[in-house]
């Protein structure tokens, strides 16, 4: 789900390469977001994955010739005049290195090529060729080329290629090319220039090389607070614990297992953090020794002694309370299973929270390992909100508007204008 893209326009150029075969799944991806997908094909990519394919996908016509005409607002534009000016974000996946020397130096001798010409707004490339192509010092200087004039890129990734060879080149995947596009499209939106720290998953604490104690979280949670972050132009940092889904594109990663190390991740980046959000399921104990040797199994019981793991959020807690440079939003997640509310008021209160968000995770759909969540918000001030079953992507996005308003930034309009510096 990325309502940042409904009713958006997407302009997505394909160029001749086996990869083109990707971009199906692409376009799918975008029409299901319910944005309008506009595809552009060169006669090279149409020799790879036939037009109909992508007109059945998007339900609109797919633009081949340079001569063609297109219906715009009641009348009838040159078309890659209308197509240029009705996108908000033009794609170009695969871009071949054919097509990237093209751009960079600005030739225009087909519809794609004479469309970016015309193009003014956010551009994102997903290269793809053989790993020779890519690095060649003729590339390099073309793609730095359009870094410097603003354009976005993913990849190339390292894989196996059409040639069968293995090596940097390969196209990314389709779900981390759009992951990435809600990152450029949400640029100057109302938390642009703001950074959000995001804690996610469920740390381990190991018993041994083997064995350790953790506990049910996903990190579902988490990754989808990074993903409305980022969205919302936040500068999104994902501190994550193991987690079992895919994190989000489009955000720093932290990658941590412990609590100890998930302390030592947050308290590096608070200086330089604007709202902390604490959704990890961070163990409250360890074991005071982690054997180095497996430990095997013996007659006797096991009995294995525990000690407290810092508190990341009582310590960010008292750092405010004592002026200390931090963040000026903090909220906290109340995984709860028993006298939830007093539970949920003794953190706010406690740990210095601007708002704790309840959840009771003995229920059967907002528990851990599922996609919805029914959460409760209590906020430093006495304010009390139950909201209803929704998904954990809606609960993020309702969290964030919240961080919206709270930061007085509900009519903010962005530093960054649509048009890029060509």
């Amino acid at each position: 789900m990325a309502p940042i893209l409904s009713g958006k326009r997407i302009m997505l150029g394909i160029s001749g390469g086996i990869a083109a075969y990707k971009s199906v799944t692409l376009a799918s991806r975008f029409t299901q977001a319910n944005a309008l997908v506009d595809v552009i094909m060169t006669h090279s990519a149409a020799k790879f994955v036939a037009p109909v394919t992508f007109q059945s996908i998007t339900q609109r016509s797919v633009a081949t010739d340079t001569f063609e005409f297109w219906h715009d607002a009641g009348r009838l534009r040159i078309g890659h005049v209308a197509l240029a000016h009705a996108a908000d974000l033009f794609i170009i996946a695969p871009a071949t290195a054919h097509t990237i020397a093209r751009l960079a130096h600005g030739l225009s001798d087909d519809l794609l090529s004479i469309t970016a010409l015309s193009y003014k707004g956010p551009m994102l490339l997903a290269p793809a060729m053989e790993t020779n192509m890519w690095t060649h010092p003729a590339t390099m200087r073309n793609v730095q080329a359009l870094r410097d004039w603003g354009v976005d890129f993913i990849g190339p990734e390292e894989g196996r290629l059409a040639s069968g060879e293995v090596g940097e080149g390969r196209v990314a995947e389709p779900e981390d090319i759009f992951e990435v596009a809600c990152k450029v499209i949400g640029r100057g939106g109302p938390l642009d220039g703001l950074r959000v720290l995001i804690t996610a998953g469920g740390t381990r604490e190991p018993i041994d090389p083997v064995r350790f104690m953790g506990n049910h979280s996903t990190g579902k949670m988490g990754a989808a607070l990074a993903r409305a972050a980022r969205d919302l132009g936040a500068e999104t940092v994902l501190v994550h614990a193991p987690l079992s889904v895919h994190p989000p594109g489009g955000v720093s990663l932290m990658p941590v297992h412990t609590a100890q190390q998930m302390f030592g991740a947050v308290m590096e980046q608070l200086p330089r953090t604007d709202v902390l959000i604490g959704a990890a399921a961070v163990a409250d104990y360890r074991p005071t020794r982690s054997s180095n040797q497996k430990l095997k199994k013996s007659p006797e019981n096991q009995v294995i002694t525990l000690e407290r793991t810092p508190d990341i959020l009582q310590e960010v807690g008292t750092r405010r309370e004592e002026g200390g440079p931090g963040p000026r939003l903090v909220i906290g997640f109340a995984a709860e299973t028993n006298d939830l509310e007093a539970n949920a008021l003794d953190k706010l209160k406690r740990k210095n929270l601007d708002l704790v968000v309840l959840n009771d995770v003995t229920a059967p759909d907002s528990g851990f390992a599922v996609d919805t969540n029914r959460v409760t918000l209590f906020e430093r001030g006495g304010n009390r909100e139950a909201w209803p079953l929704m998904s954990k992507d809606e609960v993020a996005q309702a969290i964030l508007q919240r961080v919206v308003v709270r930061l007085g930034r509900l009519d903010w309009k962005g530093s960054q204008s649509r048009e890029r510096d060509r």
